[in-house]
């Protein structure tokens, strides 16, 4: 779950340029290269989606779909891009039309159900994440996305035992324990929230989204003195007073709908440590 954003500046030149696009898959004839196949295409399209070239991407995965028209690896990453896209309701449809070249491959359910947490639908996730735990009840992934489910739900006593079920297979996931620490939050169990996340937020290593989150708990709890002095580790006056703010104003709220208020405003889908 993101809680905070990160503004890049890109700075603009002066100078004119020309771009020239190139067909990665080109090949003249009169070079001794190797022959473009499906392998080729997805490395191509793995590569395009690295760099951030959607748009190629997806073009690739689909054209290393209908070469390959048993596989599912390239439909799952052309939803993959779409939701990086932003375009659920379209990653859906490819998640689904892997999933009927193999009803039973991990990543297709996985960003399936993603996929419908992203469009607020988490009730419509739990069916691929079931199918999903019943063929890999100890995979952590899947007890993560069932657990952000659970919650969304409003099941935040399920979302801490899946949770806690996925910890036990890979202790101190950060994601995991981030996660668990503000399901906690959310049932204003408040001491347990900063006792589970404050290790991994006062780490050497910790990130932004580790901090603010703390800040976070901290600020539901009410002790606007360590809300403060979390967020101050990251944002500047402004934005610190904006969050206090907003913090008060989430108090305010009744529990069913403080819920709501955070779990909507991070976009539906945990997001791994460094990401």
């Amino acid at each position: 779950m993101v809680l905070g954003a990160v503004v890049l500046c890109l700075a603009s030149t002066s100078c004119t340029t020309t771009t020239t696009y190139i067909d990665p898959l080109a090949v003249d004839a009169r070079d001794n290269a190797a022959k473009v196949n499906y392998p080729t295409i997805m490395r191509i399209g793995m590569a395009a989606k690295a760099g951030g070239d959607y748009a190629n991407a997806l073009s690739l995965f689909r054209r290393a779909a209908q070469i390959a028209s048993s596989e599912p690896a390239p439909l799952v990453a052309a939803g993959d891009v779409l939701r990086n896209m932003g375009n659920m309701n379209e990653a859906i449809v490819a998640y689904r039309a892997a999933l009927e070249r193999n009803p039973h491959y991990p990543l297709a359910l996985e960003g399936l159900a993603k996929a419908y947490l992203g469009t607020g639908r988490p009730e419509m996730a739990e069916g691929p994440l079931e199918t999903a735990y019943q063929d890999a009840p100890t995979n952590p992934r899947i007890l993560l996305l069932m657990g952000v489910t659970a919650d969304f739900t409003g099941n935040h006593l399920q979302a801490q035992a899946d949770y806690a079920a996925g910890l036990k297979y890979q202790a101190n996931d950060p994601a995991l324990t981030l996660d668990l620490a503000l399901s906690l939050a959310l049932s204003e169990q408040y001491d347990r929230a900063v006792q589970t996340l404050s290790p991994l937020a006062n780490a050497p290593d910790s990130t932004p989204q580790e901090r603010q989150t703390l800040a976070l708990i901290y600020g539901l709890k009410g002790d606007r003195l360590s809300a403060e002095r979390y967020a101050r580790m990251d944002l500047n006056e402004a934005a610190v007073e904006h969050n206090m703010a907003y913090y008060a104003t989430l108090r305010r709220l009744s529990p069913e709908a403080r819920s709501r208020a955070v779990l909507s405003a991070n976009g539906g889908t945990p997001a791994p440590r460094g990401s």
